[in-house]
């Protein structure tokens, strides 16, 4: 009689199965690959090239500045008002792109899904890392608007620049993957996706200031309206940019310690509900596609 070996396999991986998110960070390799693929391919075969990644938030500006800081005279109300329009539209371009360039990131992606596996998570992550980096020049331009106009920098500024950097970031992703992950079965979520972005520069105090809308709406919905995590994110960009250039500020909301915990948690719920959510489409991703 032939005795079949046993075979010890707790130390091998389940194909197709690993660790969600915390799998991007032990395949740092496989991550800037397709981070260099997506920055290399972004402007391919175009004459401006990396010059978009400023036209567009230029464009805007200019736009919004005519409508809002002219027309209606938000200009003459709001110190700086240049300064407090281009820190909030900075600040809701990182958070729009990283959206939707995660939404769609396994769907752009689909015959790297279908022909091998590798953690599913590494294309929404890699998608919000380009968003990153072409967030970084719209920052350095804003950066040298704010020196010429006499920002300094500080601890607490700066500190705030990157509390809401880490919060647009965070909630980008978590929001990413989840409709990243129903996006491969139901292409309706895109649509969906550019209603939210469409609607994300006007649902924070970019355009305007907060106290307006605090005079508009009733104290529930104001709270409402603050805990947004890309509103909390806006006004800390205000805070570390356009407060630091002006002799006068509107101030924070009150409580806004508060709306910042809540926005932070929010975040978090975000990432957990989208990484279960990704997760669970992720088992049909190479059929759908």
């Amino acid at each position: 009689m032939t005795v079949t070996p046993t075979v010890d396999v707790r130390d091998y991986d389940v194909p197709g199965r690993g660790k969600g998110i915390l799998d991007v960070f032990s395949r740092g390799y496989l991550l800037r690959l397709l981070v260099r693929k997506g920055t290399a391919t972004r402007y391919r075969n175009s004459v401006l090239g990396w010059t978009w990644s400023y036209v567009k938030p230029a464009s805007q500006f200019v736009i919004y500045f005519f409508v809002m800081g002219i027309i209606l005279g938000a200009h003459n109300n709001i110190q700086n008002y240049a300064i407090y329009l281009f820190s909030g539209i900075v600040a809701v371009n990182l958070f729009n792109e990283a959206f939707g360039n995660a939404t769609s990131a396994i769907v752009d992606n689909g015959s790297l899904v279908k022909k091998i596996y590798l953690p599913r998570e590494l294309f929404p992550m890699a998608a919000i890392v380009v968003a990153f980096i072409h967030f970084l020049p719209q920052v350095a331009v804003l950066l040298l608007v704010c020196l010429i106009a006499g920002w300094t920098p500080t601890l607490v500024g700066v500190g705030a620049i990157l509390l809401g950097t880490a919060i647009i970031v965070a909630f980008a992703l978590g929001i990413g993957l989840f409709f990243s992950g129903i996006n491969v079965r139901f292409r309706d979520a895109q649509n969906l996706v550019e209603i939210i972005r469409m609607f994300s520069v006007w649902t924070a105090p970019v355009l305007y200031i907060w106290p307006l809308v605090q005079q508009h709406i009733p104290p529930w919905a104001f709270h409402l309206y603050m805990c947004n995590p890309v509103a909390v994110a806006v006004e800390l960009f205000h805070t570390g940019f356009w407060g630091e250039t002006v002799t006068q500020t509107h101030g924070l909301p009150p409580h806004f310690t508060i709306y910042t915990a809540v926005a932070i948690a929010l975040t978090v719920v975000f990432l957990v509900v989208g990484q279960f959510t990704f997760r669970r489409f992720e088992r049909s991703f190479a059929q759908d596609l």
